[in-house]
């Protein structure tokens, strides 16, 4: 297949990058910056200099590559925001879920794309009743802490506009990433914040959370351009764990103190609600629609092993 990947250059774009490359695949990255081309033509595929939210340079560069698929992967943190600012962290990554989505989807239509594949995220956004471990069916949260409404409004929002789009839409949800690039690597941020106990357990530490290494995240993208395949799926472990069971287990491996624990009510002083909910009531997703219709298993089964492994490298 022919396949447009934004975010290519990325934690997980770099792992998509190589598995379609290995799998026979012709991969042209969208880069905002020539000069990043270089690391992927040195992984065997393309790119194309373009800017996902310029909707005439996004439909130039479809138009002239007519892909087989496109796979929205394009995410942009700001460096210098804190966790407890967080729709400020990803205003720029829910512009690119929102209009980037659109402008691909446009262009997408003109060029007679048939298939797109967005990211999207399981955990946080879920509402947070029933059971904890939760499937694609279970609602997103419509009374999440307010700094957080904005980043959730992106994430539904990409997904309706690929799922309503007149072609095979595909977003995964994927659980909280680890592996290399990533923040939770052996030289990653949260390592390195868990050493100086900046990573504290709230509360009892009872939300549920799910992870998955960026490789695997990578093996279930190239599931997803299956044709024929359509729909949203949790791509996580098999293994959803709480913060109070994951957290003290992450910096034994880490070679850091045991984290603090706060209560809640310091807890939402100093890191604000956004932080509680996550540390407190957040759920976690099944992976069991992804294994059961894109014939797709981790092969990191569980976050202990895969934290194990991460650190290690």
């Amino acid at each position: 297949m022919k396949i447009l990947l934004t975010g290519a250059t990325g934690a997980i774009g770099k792992a998509v990058t190589a598995s379609l490359v290995r799998h026979g695949h012709e991969v042209t990255g969208l880069v905002r910056n020539a000069a990043k081309g270089a690391s992927l033509t040195a992984q065997g595929a393309q790119f194309a200099a373009g800017d996902v939210l310029d909707r005439e340079q996004v439909a130039a560069i479809v138009g002239e590559l007519r892909p087989d698929a496109i796979v929205h992967e394009a995410t942009a943190l700001a460096s210098n925001v804190p966790l407890t600012r967080f729709d400020e962290l990803f205003a720029l990554t829910n512009r690119l879920r929102t209009e980037g989505t659109d402008n691909l989807l446009a262009a997408a239509r003109q060029a007679a794309v048939p298939k797109m594949v967005i990211q999207s995220y399981c955990g946080w956004p879920f509402a947070k009743f029933g059971d904890p471990v939760a499937p694609e069916t279970h609602p997103f949260d419509a009374a999440l802490p307010w700094r957080q409404r904005d980043t959730s409004y992106a994430l539904q929002y990409s997904e309706a506009a690929v799922m309503e789009a007149p072609l095979e839409g595909v977003a995964l949800r994927y659980g909280g990433f680890y592996g290399p690039g990533t923040s939770l690597c052996a030289n990653g941020s949260m390592i390195r914040d868990l050493r100086r106990r900046r990573l504290p357990i709230i509360g009892k530490g009872t939300g549920w959370w799910s992870f998955i290494h960026v490789a695997d995240a990578a093996a279930a993208t190239l599931a997803a351009l299956q044709p024929g395949i359509s729909g949203i799926f949790n791509i996580v472990d098999d293994e959803p764990a709480q913060v109070c069971e994951w957290l003290p287990y992450l910096a034994r491996l880490a070679a850091a103190p045991a984290p603090l624990h706060v209560p809640r009510l310091v807890g939402t002083a100093l890191a604000g609600s956004t932080v509680v909910s996550m540390m407190t009531a957040a759920r976690a997703g099944s992976n069991a629609k992804a294994r059961r219709e894109l014939g797709w298993q981790p092969a990191h089964a569980s976050w202990r092993q895969g934290f194990a492994e991460s650190l290690a490298a």
